[in-house]
């Protein structure tokens, strides 16, 4: 148990380039030490030989007077104090020491605040009770430090360890989020009186036409990004699908629902949650052998796991989480298990439009189209997906079957149930700041100019609205000149001054 080998002098972790040369300490030190089955923090701790204390996104540089002793237990302080509760790393240590180490680790300050999380930590993930008697005294404390990671509003005293559990999550579902400066700062800037503010200044019946128009944008873009051109029958079902996003309690049935309207024509596919194995990714094209970008929760898991999601959703939106926070965790979570055969990527963003409105942080009647945002943004959005899936391929074994499809070999379902959400989260914020602020009112300012167009087009020429449309359609696609071809036919009954006037005061309303 105390064993001088801990802490590591590196420059290089794992391909990871220190800042500068030191020493590693806390999560991964012990990684190293037990061979923990993990993909790395995304922040790790180093001990500065230079007497420096700074960060960076993915380095903690601390002087050497915060340095643990070299002792598993004052390693594992260290990590729960100045690295914050990483559920999947205790989960993987717990599974390679005995519960007599345990037992003993925890006793090693009974009392101590660190010792009483690690021992909530032990029984709470294993679901076994160690032979300790309860603790009648002392004060109570949060299990998660919201100096450093989000943590849920209301807490839940457990009497025998003398903690505050204010995790965010189930036993079966709990994604944590670290505290970082974009997250505050875009939970500061878009709070719920400042989008209404917003969205009170537009025109009722311009924003019920924008949310009309959006909806249509959203469900397109939700295709496209999975890189499929629908008919426009099936956009607008889909479309429809996510009007109605906050109205229906989530659960496994409402999911199966949602497959359906998603999957056109489900005679090629099985539809419900998955029986064999599933992966993101291409086929070789010679051999057929599966390349996978990311691997799927095994089937014999989706279940547990997919309870476990809605349980910890349901949490979530009852204590009132952050809406935005409780999206990502939701949403990004969903997409990771990949339940299904078909239809993850359009009901993951689904999940985004569903608890934004059940949470009530998008106006009533008023869909953020997140998923045209993350088109714009595919890059971007297939690099946040990654940073999660690309390191957790190393940690799983598989095998390809005739089908050249997955089996998974060793036990992976902690991996989808523990997981770092933040990057998925600052994504998932900077697109909803670009929706609120960009997307909404352009789109907003754009029907104001077609309504003013369209009022002048009537007042001098009195044209249905259906050639208004028409003519501002091809307006708009050559840059507010009507082509020869649009005047030799649709437009051939207006003359060359009408036509100059017509182009001259395009260009005043959309243009200057």
């Amino acid at each position: 148990m105390n064993s001088n080998h801990f802490s590591l002098k590196i420059s290089v972790f794992h391909g990871r380039q220190a800042p500068e040369e030191g020493t590693l300490v806390g999560y991964g030190a012990l990684i190293e030490k037990y061979r923990l089955q993990v993909p790395l923090p995304n922040r790790l701790a180093l001990i500065s030989t230079k007497k420096r204390h700074y960060s960076t996104n993915q380095w903690l540089v601390l002087t050497s007077r915060h340095e643990p002793e070299d002792t598993l237990y004052k390693q594992l302080v260290f990590a729960l104090k100045y690295e914050g509760v990483n559920m999947l790393f205790f989960k993987k240590l717990f599974e390679k020491l005995s519960e007599n180490n345990i037992k003993e680790l925890v006793q090693i300050e009974p009392n101590g605040q660190y010792s009483r999380k690690m021992w909530f930590l032990y029984e709470w993930l294993m679901g076994t009770k160690l032979a300790i008697p309860d603790l009648t005294t002392g004060n109570f404390v949060y299990l998660i430090d919201e100096n450093l990671q989000y943590a849920s509003p209301i807490s839940i005293n457990s009497g025998r360890h003398r903690v505050k559990n204010n995790l965010a999550g189930t036993v079966d579902f709990c994604p944590l989020l670290f505290k970082t400066e974009k997250l505050e700062h875009y939970i500061a800037k878009n709070n719920v009186a400042n989008i209404a503010m917003l969205v009170n200044g537009f025109r009722k019946d311009i924003l019920l036409r924008t949310s009309a128009f959006l909806l249509l944008k959203d469900s397109k873009a939700s295709f496209g990004i999975e890189g499929e051109t629908p008919t426009q029958n099936r956009a607008v079902r889909w479309g429809k699908a996510i009007g109605q996003a906050g109205t229906k309690p989530l659960s496994n049935e409402e999911l199966y629902r949602l497959q359906q309207i998603v999957i056109e024509n489900s005679r090629f596919i099985t539809m419900g949650y998955r029986t064999e194995g599933g992966f993101v990714g291409e086929h070789d094209r010679i051999t057929g052998e599966p390349i996978p970008e990311h691997i799927s929760a095994s089937p014999k898991d989706v279940t547990q796991l997919m309870n476990g999601l809605l349980k910890t959703s349901n949490q979530l939106e009852s204590v009132g989480f952050h809406p935005v926070l409780t999206a990502a965790i939701i949403a990004f979570g969903f997409v990771f298990i990949h339940p299904l055969v078909d239809g993850n990527g359009r009901i993951h963003r689904y999940l985004i439009h569903h608890l934004l409105a059940a949470m009530k942080y998008s106006p009533q009647g008023i869909i953020f189209p997140i998923s045209a945002t993350i088109l714009e943004r595919i890059d971007d959005y297939r690099r946040v997906l990654e940073s999660y899936s690309l390191p957790l391929l190393d940690h799983i074994e598989w095998e390809k079957t005739t089908s050249n499809n997955v089996n998974v070999l060793n036990e992976t379902i902690d991996y989808y149930k523990y997981f770092d959400a933040t990057p998925q989260a600052e994504f998932l914020f900077e697109c909803v700041d670009t929706t609120i602020h960009k997307t909404l009112p352009e789109e907003v300012a754009y029907l104001q100019k077609y309504d003013e167009m369209k009022l002048w087009l009537d007042n001098l020429f009195q044209m249905p609205d259906s050639m208004v449309a028409l003519l501002i359609r091809f307006l708009e696609q050559n840059n507010g000149v009507l082509s020869k071809r649009a005047l030799e036919k649709e437009f051939s009954a207006l003359t060359l001054d009408e036509i100059t006037t017509i182009q001259e005061h395009f260009k005043r309303v959309f243009v200057s």
